[in-house]
C-alpha cells in the first residue's frame, strides 16, 4: 500500500504497526522517528527488524512517506504537529493511535488553523500489560476493534486507505466521530482503568496491605490488572477526556452510593435485582457485541450410519418455558417451575422480566422461582430490552408491552432483526398500540405504552400464528372492552391453557379465543413437559434407521402441538403414545418409537400449522420414505430463523434425495442444524453440518443427547 510508512513513537504500538505492516506486505520501506532521548530505544527497534532505519530529525523521517502514523501519547500529539506542520505534505496520510480523539482534532485545529484532510484520526482498541519496542507484536491487532473518526471534510479517498490498512492487520474497523468515541471510551477503558488505579491505591496505602494482597484471589488480579499500565500515559488520557470521564465518575459516586444505602438498610432482594441485572447485562453485551470473527464457529461431523436405542427425556417445552416466565412475572404470588427450558431463547425472555423489576432465582437443573409483581407491577427497563434469537419473546412481548404505562424497546440478534414484525405490529395498532419498527417492518420495536387507551378488537387472522394469536391476547388483557382472536387453523395454545392455571378467564368458542381486562392472574406451580419439537428429531431419527427402538419420557402431546406424530404416522411410523396423563393442565405422555419404513404422502394442509417447527426434520423423513412426498400451505416456514424450505431444499439436493453424503450449511437456524445432523443415521457418507451454534438456542443438550442413543456426532469448535 505504501512506499515509505513512518512511524513517529515506535513503542508496543507503533513497533507492532510497523511488525503487521511488513508481515502483511503493505509497505516497501518502514522507518521511526523519535527523539534524541528515544535513541536505544530506535535502535532496538532496528536490531529487531521492527523497523528498516530510524531517525531524530522528523524532517528526515517524513520526507517522500506517504503514510506517517502517530504513535506517541495523547498528550504530545500538539507537539509532533507542530514539528511537522512547516513541511506537512498533501501527498502524505497522516494518522494516529491516540485513545481521545476530541483531543486529536483540536490540536490540529490549534496548530494549523483547520483540520487537515489528509489527517484521519483512529484508535486500535488494543494493548498489552507490557510497554515498549521489544513488547510488540505482529498479531496485536488481530480480531480487535479500530476506530476512525474522520472530520466532516476528510478526504474520502485517505479514509479509505487508512481503513484498508487497518483491515489488513486483521482489525475490524468501524468509523464515528470525535465526541462520540470519546464518549464510548471513556465508559469502557478509561473509567475502568480509574477504577483499578483508585482501588488499588486505596488498598495498597492500609497498614495490613501484605495481608490484603496475600490473600487476594483470581477476581481482584484480573479486575485490578490494567491498574500495572503506564501511569503517564492514563494522566494524559484523562486530561485530555476530562468532559467525558467526570460525568460518569459522578454517575458512579451514586451508584454506589445507591448499594451503599441497600445494604444499610438491609434491603436484599433489591441488591440481588441490581446484582441480577449487571450479571445479564455483561452477557448481554457479551452475546450482542462480541466480535463477529471471534464468536465460537461450531460444526458437526456426522458418521453415516447407526440407529438410536435406549430412553430420555428431552428438555422442557420452549413455548411453555417461555409463557411460565411472563405469566408468573404478572401474577400475585411466587410461582414456582420445573422443567424449564435452559436454552438462549428462554432465558431471553427471563432476562427481559429481570429488567422489569421481576425477582426470579434460578434457574437450577430446570427449577426456578418467579416473584410475581401482579398484572400491573412491572417497572420500565433501564436499557432496550435484548432478545437474542428469540422470535417468541419478542412477538408475545410486543403485545404485553403495548398497554404498560411505561415505553420500551426491543432488539435482537442479526437474525432476529430481520424477521417480519408487522403481523403482530399491524393488528395491535388497531387496538390503539404505538410501535414503530424499521422501514422493512423488523426490530428494533420502539413501544410507547399505552397504559387505559387499548381496546379490544374482534380479529381475524390471516394466516394461522400461536405467536400472533398469544400477543394479541396478551394485549388484550389491558384492553377495553373484549379482544377476540380468531384462528383460520388450529395453532397451539399453550397460551390460553396457561391462563386458565393461573386463573385467568379466557372464553373459547370453537376456533375464537376471547379476554378482557377483568381479572387477575393467581400463582401456580408449573411442570413443563418435554417439547415435542425436540422430541421431533428423534422420532424421525429412531423411524428412519434401522434397528432403532427408543423411549421418550413425559412428553407434551398438546393436540395443538402433536402434528409431527400424525404425519409420521400416515407414512407408516411406528410411534405408541404411552402412559397418557395430565399435567398442570397439559398432556403428556410417554412416546415409544421403532424403526418402520416409511412411504410418501400428500401432508394434509390441516396438519400443516400442527407441525410447522417440525418440518425440517420431516423433511428429511420424506427424503428417506418411498415415493413422493408433497407438502403446501407450509408459507410460514418461509419467515422463520432461515427460509426452511429452501435451505432444506439446498442441503438434500447436495446430500443427494437419497442422503448420500456431503458438506451443507444450516444458515444459522437451530432446527435445520439437528435436522441434517439426524439425516446422517440413513446417509451413505459422512456429513459435515456448517454454522451450527444456534442449535443452544433451543436445544443445548442436543449433541450430546444424540450420541448417547447412537449418533457418532462430533461438534467441533473453532
Amino acid at each position: 500500500m505504501f512506499n515509505k510508512l513512518c512511524i513517529i513513537g515506535v513503542g508496543l504500538i507503533g513497533g507492532s504497526v510497523a511488525k503487521a505492516a511488513r508481515a502483511q506486505g503493505l509497505a516497501k520501506t518502514i522507518v521511526g522517528y523519535g527523539r534524541e532521548q528515544d535513541l536505544v530505544n530506535l535502535q532496538t527497534a532496528k536490531r529487531l527488524g521492527v523497523i528498516d532505519e530510524f531517525y531524530i530529525e522528523s524532517v528526515e523521517a517524513v520526507k517522500e512517506a506517504d503514510c506517517v502514523v502517530i504513535a506517541t501519547p495523547v498528550a504530545s500529539i500538539e507537539a509532533i504537529f507542530n514539528q511537522l506542520k512547516p513541511f506537512w505534505s498533501k501527498e502524505t496520510i497522516y494518522t494516529d493511535v491516540g485513545s481521545t480523539k476530541g483531543s486529536v482534532l483540536a490540536a490540529a485545529e490549534r496548530v494549523f488553523g483547520f483540520i487537515p484532510d489528509n489527517l484521519v484520526p483512529a484508535h486500535p482498541i488494543a494493548g498489552a500489560e507490557q510497554s515498549g519496542v521489544e513488547a510488540a507484536l505482529v498479531d496485536l491487532f488481530v480480531h480487535k476493534r479500530l476506530i476512525i473518526t474522520p472530520a466532516s471534510h476528510t478526504n474520502v479517498e485517505a479514509v479509505q486507505k487508512i481503513r484498508t490498512f487497518w483491515q489488513g492487520f486483521g482489525a475490524l474497523v468501524s468509523e464515528m466521530d470525535a465526541q462520540h468515541h470519546d464518549s464510548i471510551l471513556a465508559a469502557t477503558s478509561h473509567l475502568p482503568h480509574i477504577l483499578a488505579f483508585a482501588l488499588v491505591d486505596m488498598l495498597g496505602h492500609k497498614d495490613e496491605q501484605t495481608e490484603i494482597l496475600k490473600y487476594a484471589a483470581g477476581g481482584f488480579r484480573d479486575f485490578t490488572r490494567i491498574a500495572s499500565s503506564d501511569p503517564t500515559m492514563w494522566k494524559d488520557i484523562c486530561a485530555a477526556n476530562k468532559s467525558e470521564i467526570l460525568p460518569l465518575i459522578e454517575q458512579l459516586r451514586a451508584e454506589l452510593a445507591k448499594i451503599h444505602g441497600l445494604l444499610a438498610n438491609d434491603d436484599y432482594q433489591q441488591l440481588f435485582s441490581t446484582f441480577a441485572y449487571a450479571k445479564s447485562a455483561r452477557q448481554r453485551f457479551l452475546n450482542q457485541f462480541e466480535v463477529p470473527t471471534m464468536s465460537k464457529s461450531i460444526t458437526f461431523h456426522i458418521q453415516n450410519g447407526g440407529k438410536l436405542q435406549g430412553e430420555a427425556r428431552v428438555p422442557g417445552d420452549k413455548s411453555m418455558s417461555h409463557r411460565s416466565i411472563m405469566l408468573g412475572s404478572l401474577a400475585e404470588g411466587v410461582t414456582h417451575v420445573k422443567g424449564f427450558l435452559e436454552a438462549e431463547d428462554a432465558l431471553a425472555t427471563l432476562q427481559a422480566f429481570r429488567d422489569m423489576g421481576v425477582e426470579i432465582e434460578g434457574p437450577v437443573n430446570g427449577e426456578l422461582t418467579i416473584h410475581g409483581v401482579g398484572k400491573h407491577g412491572l417497572k420500565a427497563p433501564k436499557n432496550d430490552l435484548y432478545l437474542g434469537n428469540s422470535g417468541t419473546s419478542m412477538r408475545l412481548l410486543s403485545g404485553l408491552l403495548a398497554g404498560q404505562p411505561f415505553n420500551s424497546v426491543l432488539t435482537g440478534d442479526k437474525s432476529l432483526s430481520g424477521r417480519p414484525m408487522k403481523r403482530v405490529t399491524e393488528p395491535l395498532a388497531l387496538m390503539g398500540a404505538d410501535i414503530k419498527t424499521t422501514e422493512k417492518g423488523t426490530a428494533p420495536l420502539v413501544i410507547t405504552g399505552k397504559a387505559g387507551q387499548l381496546n379490544g378488537i374482534d380479529y381475524v387472522m390471516p394466516m394461522a400464528s400461536a405467536q400472533v394469536k398469544s400477543c394479541l391476547i396478551l394485549a388484550g388483557m389491558y384492553a377495553q372492552g373484549e379482544t377476540s382472536v380468531t384462528e383460520p387453523a388450529p395453532t397451539r395454545d399453550h397460551t390460553e391453557r396457561m391462563l386458565a392455571g393461573f386463573s385467568y378467564p379466557v372464553k373459547q368458542e370453537g376456533s375464537k379465543v376471547t379476554v378482557t381486562a377483568d381479572g387477575k392472574l393467581t400463582a401456580a406451580d408449573i411442570d413443563v413437559p418435554s417439547d415435542i419439537s425436540s422430541a421431533a428429531f428423534f422420532l424421525v431419527g429412531a423411524s428412519i434407521a434401522e434397528g432403532s427402538d427408543l423411549l421418550l419420557k413425559h412428553v407434551g402431546i398438546n393436540p395443538t402441538r402433536t402434528g409431527v406424530i400424525d404425519i409420521l404416522r400416515l407414512m407408516g411410523a411406528n410411534i405408541e403414545v404411552l402412559n397418557e396423563r395430565e399435567v398442570g393442565g397439559e398432556p403428556v405422555a410417554d412416546l415409544r418409537v421403532r424403526y418402520s419404513p416409511l412411504k410418501g404422502i400428500d401432508i394434509p394442509e390441516d396438519l400443516v400449522p400442527l407441525a410447522i417447527d417440525e418440518f425440517p426434520v420431516l423433511f428429511v423423513a420424506a427424503a428417506c420414505a418411498e415415493g413422493q412426498t408433497r407438502l403446501s400451505g407450509a408459507e410460514e416456514l418461509r419467515v422463520k430463523e432461515s427460509d426452511r424450505i429452501q435451505v432444506m431444499a439446498d442441503g438434500l439436493q447436495i446430500l443427494g434425495v437419497d442422503v448420500g453424503g456431503g458438506t451443507v450449511t444450516s444458515h444459522g437456524d437451530h432446527r435445520i442444524a439437528m435436522a441434517f445432523s439426524i439425516a446422517g443415521l440413513r446417509a451413505s457418507a459422512p456429513i459435515t453440518v456448517l454454522d451450527c451454534a444456534n442449535v443452544n438456542t433451543s436445544f443445548p443438550e442436543f449433541k450430546d443427547l444424540v450420541k448417547n442413543l447412537g449418533l457418532d456426532l462430533v461438534c467441533e469448535e473453532s
